[in-house]
C-alpha cells in the first residue's frame, strides 16, 4: 500500500490555516462536525475553503485520504 500523497499540514497550508500539530490539535479542539454534516459544509469554513474542500470529493482523489482523516477528527 501506497503512502498517502498528502498529509495534515499539508492540507491545513492548502486551507490557508497554521499547519503545526499545535495549530492542527487547536482547530479540531475548536471546532466539531456535527453529524450528518459534510466537511465542506461545515460553517466554519470561509467560501474558498468550502469550495476546496468540496472539489477535493469530486475532482481530486489525491486530497481524499486526509480530507477523510480530518473529517474523522472533528467527528470525534
Amino acid at each position: 500500500m501506497q503512502p498517502p500523497i498528502h498529509d495534515l499540514a499539508s492540507l491545513f497550508s492548502q486551507l490557508g490555516l497554521g499547519n503545526s500539530q499545535k495549530e492542527i490539535d487547536e482547530f479540531v479542539q475548536q471546532h466539531q462536525l456535527p453529524d450528518g454534516i459534510a466537511i465542506y459544509e461545515a460553517a466554519f469554513w470561509n467560501e474558498g475553503q468550502r469550495s476546496f474542500l468540496r472539489e477535493a470529493f469530486t475532482e481530486d482523489a489525491d486530497w481524499i485520504p486526509v480530507v477523510d482523516e480530518l473529517a474523522a477528527m472533528l467527528g470525534d
